[in-house]
């Protein structure tokens, strides 16, 4: 379990403390809902940990099969409905990995990064489409 506390700031703002590690994230609403946009919306915040997630635990894949895959990354586009109510509409990912993994490689972190916690949270929820670079 862990646990974080968030306190709003006023002005649209908000701060999340990490409760392990004592690091504070600041939100702001987006400008198109009220805010001036100055910091992730929370709705940044679940695109940048689908990306995240699908990083991570490529990496932990990696390191257990002893290769390496630093300066991988993910572009992450958020797309928000624009009728109804106001909620993620779709995530789309770009992941680039090292030009220099072989197609084993490539094969068992597309595996892993599919299989992310985050992704599997919002499977049914959020449409989302990974591209494999």
């Amino acid at each position: 379990m862990t646990l974080s506390t968030s306190t709003y700031d006023g002005g649209l703002r908000c701060s999340a403390v990490h409760g392990p590690s004592g690091i504070t994230i600041h939100t702001d609403a987006p400008v198109d809902n009220q805010g001036r946009g100055e910091a992730f919306s929370p709705t940044d915040l679940v695109a940048a940990a689908l990306a995240t997630c699908i990083l991570t635990i490529m990496g932990i894949t990696a390191d257990r099969d002893g290769f390496a895959i630093e300066g991988s990354s993910a572009k992450v586009e958020k797309r928000m409905t624009s009728s109804g109510v106001r909620r993620i509409a779709e995530l789309e990912v770009w992941v680039t990995l090292p030009a220099a993994l072989n197609d084993e490689q490539r094969q068992k972190l597309r595996r892993a990064g599919e299989a992310c916690p985050v992704k599997r949270s919002l499977e049914g929820s959020v449409p989302m489409q990974i591209h494999w670079n």
